[in-house]
């Protein structure tokens, strides 16, 4: 007699969806296959995940949403190993929890709503990109609209609405999809009837029937996104203009000694002076985060280690003969009472200081540090991983205070640090204060890793547009470019090269409506998940007691009661 397990078989087909869905996740952003990402992958990659939801049980979502987590962004941010082998198993963890968390609501939302669950669906996938950017764990890489970087017609909508309506389009088919391959409408039917391809034809035609106004409203706002993305555009032909010269001098700064630093000097120094021998001259030069390690304000001041004066004053000198600002990546350290009496008072900041003639009179401190390795908070609570963070030789800075606006070569800039232009709301915050021209100063190289310069850069091409001005990034190692404010990219360095790139970028001034209002979509997706889920447990509460049964509850108890099995 012939047996058969389909418990069994439909575990690895779920195994399949899970690995599946993860390569398209991974694969949508700069991969080690395509440094820009395949843009394309991202209106399906999500498909994979929310068959497996109508599939699976609601206590074994959380399984498999663990998994999909650690999978997804094991794969996506393979090179945060390089950087310590707990970053990666640290974040991948990380998302291992939120996405456990994250599945049972993606299924609640088909209990509580069988007919037009996918709706809630797409809203709390979208709530829930927007709420992960928030708190000491905020880490905006992998969200949707992202994938879409260097499609710009597209992305001109996030001078409204920010990544989060680019987001928002890319995310609806595939829920839309799953829901017609689970049966039309998006009721859960048998437990395998989001995997079945039997009917497929039959079901995508039947469930665009019925669905078409949502799917009508979905290629109407497409349509006028690209509508938009055509006719929007900053025209800055007449715009001032400022030239400035970004310097990558290719090397992780923070690696060696006083003889390496001295060596990244002389490197720096050269190549600064190539770009200043270009005609037209630059307006301003740019060294990236931490280019010159030795703490200037800190060494000049308490001269407790003479070979590192040495090399301060071999700058400052360089500087005073230069009549062209330069603005440099550098550790501010001060001794600020009552602050670590245990490391003589000494506070350090990840910081930039703008120098003319050799004098520094102003200076920007960072004011999002990245968790774990830049900022741990929770010493008392976690003292156990604070020690442990310390003992991996972890550099922890204090946050700064201030949004600080340059003012120099006739432009008002603002310069968010590495991380800080991969979240929306540093940049908007730095143009409301004035600021004309986004710096970005960062430092990737430690990563090894193309694809992982790309994500960075990705990020920060939003920032552009959100804000309509015109980004220069000065990195260690790659992406060092120049972006206009509509997120085109008008020169690039070659990555992993000692090179200098003079880049003419405009000033434009317009406020655009996201420099307004901000991230008010993904704050009203948040609302709304929160609020349809109340309703719909609130209904679905009534509902019982009054004797009715939502369609989806005979299916969630046989869930709970064998896993998804058939009955």
């Amino acid at each position: 007699m012939k047996r058969s397990f389909p418990g069994l078989r439909l575990f690895f087909v779920h195994l399949l969806l899970v690995l599946f869905g993860s390569l398209l996740f991974a694969a949508s952003f700069p991969n080690i296959l395509s440094p820009e990402g395949f843009p394309f992958l991202a209106w399906i990659a999500f498909v994979p995940v929310f068959c497996l939801i109508y599939s699976a049980g609601p206590l074994s979502s959380v399984f498999w949403g663990a998994l999909y987590g650690y999978a997804a962004y094991g794969l996506f941010n393979y090179w945060l190993s390089v950087f310590h082998p707990l970053a990666g198993i640290i974040v991948d963890s990380i998302y291992l929890v939120y996405f456990a968390a994250l599945f049972p609501l993606l299924k609640l939302a088909v209990i509580l709503f069988p007919r037009r669950g996918y709706l809630v669906q797409w809203i709390i996938w979208i709530a829930y990109e927007y709420l992960r950017t928030l708190g000491f764990l905020g880490y905006p890489y992998g969200i949707a609209g992202y994938s879409q970087w260097s499609v710009l017609p597209l992305i001109q909508i996030a001078d409204i609405f920010g990544v989060w309506g680019v987001s928002a389009l890319v995310v609806f088919p595939s829920a839309a999809l799953a829901a017609a391959f689970a049966g039309g409408s998006g009721k859960p039917g048998q437990s395998e009837a989001a995997l079945s391809l039997t009917r497929l034809p039959a079901r995508l035609g039947e469930f665009f029937r019925k669905e078409r106004a949502a799917c009508c409203l979905w290629l109407a706002a497409l349509a006028g996104a690209l509508v938009y993305g055509a006719l929007s555009p900053a025209d800055y032909r007449d715009a001032p203009s400022v030239r400035v010269a970004l310097v990558q001098h290719n090397t992780d700064p923070w690696r060696g000694g006083i003889a390496q630093y001295r060596r990244n000097y002389e490197v720096l120094k050269r190549l600064s002076l190539e770009a200043l021998e270009e005609t037209p001259r630059p307006d301003l030069v740019v060294w990236s985060e931490t280019a010159f390690v030795p703490r200037i304000y800190w060494h000049t001041n308490y001269r407790d280690d003479p070979p590192s004066w040495e090399l301060i004053k071999e700058l400052l000198d360089f500087l005073k003969q230069q009549d062209v600002p330069f603005l440099i990546g550098n550790d501010d350290a001060r001794k600020e009472p009552p602050k670590n009496p245990d490391d003589g008072y000494r506070v350090d900041y990840n910081a930039v200081m703008l120098f003319e003639k050799g004098e520094s009179s102003i200076l920007y401190r960072k004011l999002h540090l990245v968790p774990f390795t830049e900022h741990f908070p929770y010493e008392k609570q976690f003292p156990w991983v604070y020690n442990a963070l310390k003992n991996a030789d972890t550099h922890f800075w204090e946050k700064g205070t201030e949004a600080t606006v340059f003012e120099s070569a006739g432009v008002k800039f603002s310069t968010p640090i590495c991380f800080e232009d991969s979240f929306g709301y540093l940049s908007r915050t730095f143009t409301r204060n004035g600021a004309e021209l986004i710096v970005n100063l960062s430092n990737d190289a430690w990563s090894a890793s193309l694809p992982a310069q790309m994500q960075h850069l990705s990020m920060a091409v939003f920032r552009a547009v959100e804000n309509r001005r015109s980004m220069a990034r000065s990195t260690a190692s790659g992406q060092t470019c120049g972006i206009d404010p509509n997120g085109k990219i008008l020169a690039m360095a070659e990555p992993f090269a000692e090179v200098s790139l003079n880049v003419d970028l405009p000033v434009v001034k317009k406020t655009t409506i996201y420099t307004r209002f901000g991230d008010i979509l993904g704050q009203f997706f948040a609302v709304f998940a929160l609020a349809i889920l109340l309703i719909g447990g609130v209904r679905g509460i009534l509902g019982r007691r009054a004797g009715k049964k939502p369609a989806a509850l005979s299916r969630t108890n046989r869930d709970l009661a064998g896993g998804g099995r058939r009955q």
